[in-house]
């Protein structure tokens, strides 16, 4: 009789070998699921774009008749921007430079406002409680900003603020606040104290680590917290639309006066509504990296 065959048990190499070929396949389906939600997602969230962008091109008939495909269902024609640049362009440029100097004024006054206090709140420990201090900077948004639209309208104008750049700069800089002390104060508690250690020992003050070590080093939470309050201010509308009369109206309020006594104008607000979502999406993809890494520093701890 032959002697009787052994196998030859598998070494833990190539046993790991083996498992990691039978789970591949599942790795790669999962790959391929998640590409493809988000490829759906990515068009869902695009969509309202797309659909203005195509609408900015269409005529006022052609925009309430729902054609979607140019050249085949409809002309494009440039009317609508022509008219938006040339025919109405004092108005529109006013409106852009309207914008531009309130979001600009905001984001600055909040940012530098909202870094300070973050540090301090990272830093430092007060009697009446840093979550009761925080608390109070979030009340600026759990509030609904309608219920201190009256106050404000009362209180500005008693300071004779009404239609004017400060104003203006003031109203938005309150609500922007939170964002930029949130977004610092984060960054600022996740901080190196061996830095700050480190400089003290060396005979720097307070200020002077806070100015020449954490500032600088802080260049991606800065980016984030600034273009976050920049962008609020820029697409704010309900303050504007009673704190401004003529001088100091923003875009938001031209976009939402688009309208005739034959109804509203699609391919107009369309026109518009592309026009004022450029400039703050370019800053985002301008500066992205510092965003991400911003918004995410301090996430993962071990």
């Amino acid at each position: 009789m032959s002697a009787p065959t052994q196998t030859r048990p598998l070494s833990s190499a190539s046993a790991a070998d083996a498992a990691q070929r039978a789970v591949l396949p599942h790795l790669r389906l999962g790959r391929i699921a998640l590409m493809i939600a988000a490829l759906f997602m990515t068009a869902f969230a695009l969509t309202p774009f797309l659909f203005a962008l195509t609408t900015s091109f269409k005529t006022q008939l052609d925009s309430i008749d729902g054609t979607v495909i140019p050249f085949l269902q409809y002309q494009p024609t440039l009317i609508n921007w022509q008219q938006e640049f040339v025919s109405g362009g004092a108005e529109t440029f006013k409106a852009l430079r309207n914008s531009a100097l309130i979001a600009s004024g905001a984001c600055l006054l909040a940012t530098t406002l909202g870094t300070l206090a973050g540090y301090g709140l990272a830093r430092f420990k007060y009697g009446i409680g840093n979550r009761n201090l925080v608390s109070w900077f979030l009340s600026q948004r759990f509030l609904p900003p309608i219920a201190t639209v009256i106050p404000f309208v009362l209180l500005f104008r008693d300071l004779r603020l009404i239609d004017t750049l400060p104003g203006m700069v003031i109203i938005n800089t309150t609500f922007t606040l939170p964002f930029a002390v949130l977004i610092m104060r984060d960054y600022f508690a996740d901080f190196p104290s061996e830095l700050r250690e480190a400089a003290l020992v060396d005979g720097a003050s307070e200020f002077g680590v806070f100015a020449r070590i954490v500032l600088p080093l802080a260049t991606p939470a800065l980016v984030a917290s600034a273009i976050i309050c920049f962008a609020f201010a820029w697409n704010e509308y309900l303050f504007a639309s009673v704190l401004t009369n003529r001088e100091w109206k923003p875009y938001p309020m031209l976009v939402a006066g688009t309208d005739s006594v034959r109804g509203i104008m699609f391919n107009f607000v369309s026109t518009r509504m592309i026009i004022a979502v450029a400039l703050p999406v370019l800053m985002s993809l301008l500066v992205q990296r510092f965003i991400v890494r911003g918004l995410t520093f301090g996430a993962v701890k071990g």
